[in-house]
Parts: C-alpha cells; sequence; structure tokens
C-alpha cells in the first residue's frame, strides 16, 4: 500500500487488513478517533508504537508527555506541523 492509497482507505468505516497495530492507530487518528488511536499506540511496545503515542499526545496538547513517548521512541521531539508529522510517520512505516 503506498500513502495515497493509505488516505483513501480512511474514507471507508474500517481500516484494511494487515496494518499493524501502529499504522492503524495512524488510521483512527485520521478518522478523528483519537481514543481507537491511543489504545493501540499504547498495546505496540515497540520504538514505533512509541512514536504515534507521542504524535498522539502532542495532537492532545499535552507536550510532557509527548515528550516522555518521544524519548521512548529514540526521536526528538516533533516541531513541524501535525499533519506533516502525521504524513512523515505514515510514509516511514510504509
Amino acid at each position: 500500500m503506498d500513502f495515497e492509497s493509505f488516505v483513501r482507505s480512511t474514507a471507508d468505516t474500517e481500516p484494511p487488513d494487515g496494518l499493524g497495530p501502529a499504522l492503524e492507530a495512524l488510521w483512527w487518528t485520521r478518522k478523528g478517533d483519537w481514543s481507537a488511536a491511543h489504545e493501540l499506540a499504547q498495546a505496540a511496545s515497540d520504538a514505533t508504537g512509541a512514536w504515534v503515542h507521542a504524535h498522539l499526545h502532542r495532537l492532545e496538547g499535552d507536550q510532557s508527555n509527548a515528550g516522555y513517548w518521544y524519548r521512548r521512541a529514540g526521536r526528538p521531539h516533533a516541531g513541524d506541523s501535525l499533519d506533516r508529522e502525521w504524513e512523515a510517520i505514515v510514509r516511514s512505516l510504509l
């Protein structure tokens, strides 16, 4: 799946099969379901899940919690727009 297909899939009611928890969390983020996205990110115990988790707390406006998750992910605290960061994470994971 490429980025454009992923974005188009967010018009559907359910995510495509086989995304994995981090990408599925980003899919739900795009749909505006922060809670579903957060549950998936929280369940992912790897650095990728932590990166998505950081993005979600940044989206929520909780910068200190986001900072914790960026450190867990081994990534710098993002400074670009939320949309740009979302796209960067999706592209990286696809």
